[in-house]
């Protein structure tokens, strides 16, 4: 209720979007925070249950009506975690310094924070998930048989568990097999972070046991998907952004497509070879989502399997993901391991991350030790080092207390030595 009179007393705003998801406790943290924006005078639209793709096209829908949005939700951690995102009414969310800073201190102090003269109403909107499918339907441009598709998808009793029965109802005749689709905010099966490739061992043997074409996961938000191809090996989230921008590519000739610098140097060289124009961005949605508006771009990724859409005003829509996914393998009749292979041209590390003492320190010993060979030197976020035939970043989480180190090098020999010299350096 505190944050809800924050949000309220500091950016006054007319009408609010509020949605939540399946966590136990989100209803209870949901009903207390409408609370604390109508005694400031807000009108509050309750969307109900919903992904994080579904409120952000719920706040993009609302675009010149809606001043701010919340979702309550604690995205891919444990059961036991809830928190809210916050979004202004242009699209850009509220984050680490971009005024999360200013909520927190007014909501976490004991100065009353007045009422307005005139309580906020509510009212409900059950409509978000038929429009939002039928956006991102659209968008991807399917059509056509599925009869010969055989698809795994586990929704790691998250949230796409909401969406997926009407998503794909509609790819007719399609064989899917069904992981974990129930709402339970416990997460009884897994964690539903595809990051952690160990979650997707169950997606796997139900792959493996009926012979599907690919098999998709989702975190438990479901602003993150994970992908496996048909031989059961996960793809890395730069690989999948490369797949992407040739199918965004396609549809929007020329344009910008942002990647985050800890993607393989294969994906800018991809856009680039296309027509598009790539530029790097650092880690983050906050930071991303405003650089892709501020440069009109197409499309952007992280490796963490986060995927933002243009035409979605810079959100993500892991939903749409998924369909582009099998537009792609539907036009093109190859299996999605043929798809990736002529991708991968380098030796990429994937994130190792290290739980450190003194980040600054170690941070140090890496500029102290390689900065006089570097060709380029990107501090926007962390360190990232171009070197001759290699380059590395390590840079601190903005979610947990970690260092994280990615590298790429010609050949994994090359790749295994940069990457034992730099845990040596973290690790001093």
């Amino acid at each position: 209720e505190r944050i809800g009179r924050a949000l309220g007393a500091i950016h006054k705003p007319k009408r609010v979007i509020v949605g939540h998801d399946m966590r136990s406790t989100s209803p209870v943290l949901e009903e207390a925070l409408i609370e604390g924006l109508r005694s400031q005078g807000a009108d509050v639209v309750r969307i109900g249950l919903c992904s994080t793709p579904m409120f952000y096209f719920a706040m993009f829908e609302a675009q010149g009506s809606a001043d701010l949005g919340v979702m309550v939700t604690a995205s891919h951690n444990p059961a036991e975690y809830n928190g809210f995102k916050m979004m202004r009414g242009n699209g850009l969310p509220i984050g680490q310094g971009s005024g999360m800073e200013e909520i927190r201190d007014l909501a976490c102090n004991e100065l009353p924070i007045p009422q307005a003269a005139v309580t906020g109403s509510v009212t409900n909107d059950n409509d978000v998930l038929e429009r939002y499918i039928e956006k991102v339907w659209q968008l991807s441009g399917l059509t056509g048989d599925f009869s010969a598709l055989r698809i795994a998808v586990d929704a790691g009793n998250g949230m796409n568990g909401h969406t997926l029965p009407k998503l794909l109802g509609r790819l007719h005749g399609a064989h899917v097999e069904e992981l974990y689709w129930d709402l339970d905010g416990r997460f009884p099966n897994h964690e539903a972070n595809p990051v952690k490739t160990e979650t997707l061992d169950e997606l796997r043997d139900v792959m493996k046991k009926h012979q599907c074409h690919v098999g998709f996961a989702f975190d438990g938000d479901g602003d993150r998907i994970g992908i496996v191809d048909e031989e059961g090996t996960p793809i890395q989230g730069d690989m999948i952004a490369a797949l992407l921008s040739q199918e965004i590519l396609r549809d929007h000739p020329n344009a910008t497509i942002l990647y985050d610098l800890r993607s393989s140097s294969s994906l800018p060289e991809l856009i680039s070879s296309l027509g598009g124009t790539a530029k790097m961005c650092r880690v983050g949605h906050a930071h991303i989502k405003k650089q892709l508006i501020e440069e009109n771009a197409a499309f952007a990724s992280e490796l963490s399997m986060h995927f933002y859409f243009g035409d979605l005003h810079g959100s993500e829509a892991t939903d749409l993901v998924l369909l582009l996914i099998l537009k792609i393998m539907q036009r093109e009749g190859k299996p999605l391991s043929q798809l990736i292979k002529p991708l991968k041209k380098y030796a990429h590390s994937g994130e190792i991350n290290f739980k450190v003492t003194d980040a600054k320190a170690a941070l140090e010993r890496i500029n102290t030790h390689f900065a006089a060979q570097a060709k380029e030197i990107i501090t926007i976020d962390g360190i990232r080092m171009n070197m001759d035939g290699w380059w590395f970043s390590v840079r601190s989480s903005n979610t947990e207390p970690l260092l994280r180190l990615n590298l790429e090098a010609n050949t994994p020999e090359e790749m295994e030595v940069h990457k034992a010299e730099l845990i040596a350096l973290i690790n001093a």
